[in-house]
């Protein structure tokens, strides 16, 4: 291939990449996602074309060019990484809600899998209470005292079980993630049992009459907390169901293009562990009326609902400029 042929074969994948390049810098925080993927690929696109023009044209204008192109390129992404934190601003006000929009019928039915599990736990305990040695640790029902509920359980360490439980509820999200390398089958089993958990704790405390007392003491770090595990395992769904179902593409490359999303969407999720851990460390355990517990829930449900509306009239205002 002599330089004309090589210029004419790849000059439209290098005009993109300048495109591309220049929309960066004008209007940085104004790109979508799919401008990160395709700047990407041509980015690596023009790295391999330099490289061969410094092998076989090192003396023509278009090694310069590229040269040019890929430094300019190259500056923009470690330029980039200084900027941590509008980065990080960008991603939770705009990438992160993009996401949610773009994947929410997997978190619906992830929610649906952990509502399932809940029913039926309940019903069966509520009608026997002995049915839930079957379903809860063995640690949790000897931990389990509806009559003791809401009494005072004696002095509590609030930092140290805020720390446990934000640990253990990231490792349940990331558990039902990367459930979707088995073809989402082990992310459906963490979202069942889990719900079966709940559902077990809500059926014997209504047994007791004690529900009211119960879903107080849930509710105000659980309404994040749910959300938040529910966007997890709807990340691991749905890269299960682009493995079980490839469409034309391989399943290596689902799994390469699901992982990236599914990812992102775990990232998002780590801030509402640690609200909801705060949450339930602090905000649970203490000597507050269930009512403002009631109420405390309900002013963290309409602070979602307004994070993610306001996110959306960002992402609207960006794709009108």
């Amino acid at each position: 291939m002599n330089v004309k042929q090589f210029i004419k074969s790849y000059r439209r994948d290098w005009k993109e990449l300048e495109q591309i390049v220049s929309r960066m810098q004008k209007q940085k925080w104004s790109i979508t996602g799919t401008d990160i993927d395709e700047f990407h690929q041509l980015y690596q696109k023009s790295v391999r074309h330099l490289s061969y023009c410094q092998t076989y044209f090192p003396q023509e204008e278009v090694t310069q060019y590229l040269t040019e192109l890929v430094s300019k390129s190259h500056n923009l992404i470690y330029k980039d990484q200084t900027s941590s934190g509008k980065q990080i601003r960008h991603f939770f006000s705009q990438t992160f809600v993009e996401l949610l929009s773009g994947q929410w019928k997997a978190i619906i039915v992830a929610m649906c899998l952990f509502v399932i599990g809940l029913i039926g736990s309940f019903i069966s305990v509520m009608n026997d209470p002995l049915h839930m040695y079957a379903m809860l640790p063995s640690e949790m029902t000897q931990g389990v005292d509806p009559e003791q509920i809401g009494a005072g359980e004696g002095p509590i360490d609030s930092p140290m079980m805020s720390a446990s439980i934000m640990t253990n509820n990231i490792q349940v999200a990331i558990l039902a993630f990367a459930g979707g390398i088995t073809f989402g089958l082990l992310t459906v089993y963490l979202l069942i049992y889990n719900g079966m958990i709940v559902g077990a704790l809500a059926g014997l405390f209504w047994h007791y009459g004690k529900s009211y007392e119960f879903w107080a003491f849930i509710v105000p770090h659980g309404m994040i907390e749910l959300t938040a595990i529910f966007i997890a395992g709807g990340a691991g769904l749905l890269m299960g169901y682009k493995l079980f179902i490839p469409g034309p593409f391989t399943r290596g490359y689902q799994l390469k293009k699901q992982a990236k999303r599914s990812v992102q969407l775990l990232l998002g999720t780590i801030p509402l562990f640690v609200i909801a851990g705060i949450i339930e460390g602090f905000i649970t355990p203490a000597n507050l009326s269930l009512e403002f517990k009631y109420l405390f829930a309900i002013i963290t449900v309409l602070a979602l609902v307004v994070y993610v509306f306001t996110g959306k009239l960002l992402l609207r205002r960006q794709s009108l400029q």
